[in-house]
């Protein structure tokens, strides 16, 4: 039977890869994160600031408070928390967001109450008539433009880790 000499020094540093990786590929997905959420913030049009200030990064499970949010999430694992990333924009103020960066199609709001609804003028209407919004994008122009860097940065963490792995004692 053969023997592998250092195969105990080898399955030792396999072990601690887990450990250094996690750090280091938390610290790029961090950066990253705050490199789309500064561009976004430049990109989003100002008229209150509660759009930009609703432009955020969260690591682990993200649950909106309001079903309009939208975020990208990037995972690294099978859904480990610490090395799972959602930015996102939109909030209870801002929960136009993704009305904003899509824009919005010509539309009749036609009135669900009896007597119609209330117009500024004072008179009861049945319907108003909506021009629709164009599309005003800020959150996947800072993704896509920022989305090759993170690929770079990701690998390039990943590895450094195993290499600080590799070469320790």
């Amino acid at each position: 039977m053969a023997t592998v000499k250092g195969m105990d020094r080898l399955r030792a540093k396999l072990r601690a890869l887990p450990k250094e990786a996690k750090k280091e590929i938390r610290e790029a997905l961090e950066k990253s994160a705050g490199e789309v959420v500064r561009m976004a913030k430049q990109l989003a049009p100002y008229e209150s600031g509660d759009l930009r200030n609703s432009i955020g990064y969260t690591f682990g499970t993200y649950r909106p408070d309001n079903s309009n949010v939208r975020g990208m999430s990037a995972t690294i694992s099978d859904g480990d928390p610490d090395l799972t990333v959602t930015i996102h924009a939109g909030d209870k103020k801002a929960w136009y967001a993704r009305l904003v960066e899509f824009g919005t199609a010509a539309h009749t709001i036609r009135s669900k109450r009896p007597g119609g609804l209330l117009n500024i003028n004072g008179r009861l209407i049945e319907q108003v008539s909506h021009p629709g919004g164009s599309p005003r994008p800020f959150f996947y122009p800072a993704w896509r433009a920022n989305k090759r860097r993170i690929r770079g940065r990701l690998t390039r963490a990943t590895r450094k880790a195993a290499q600080k792995v590799a070469s320790a004692p």
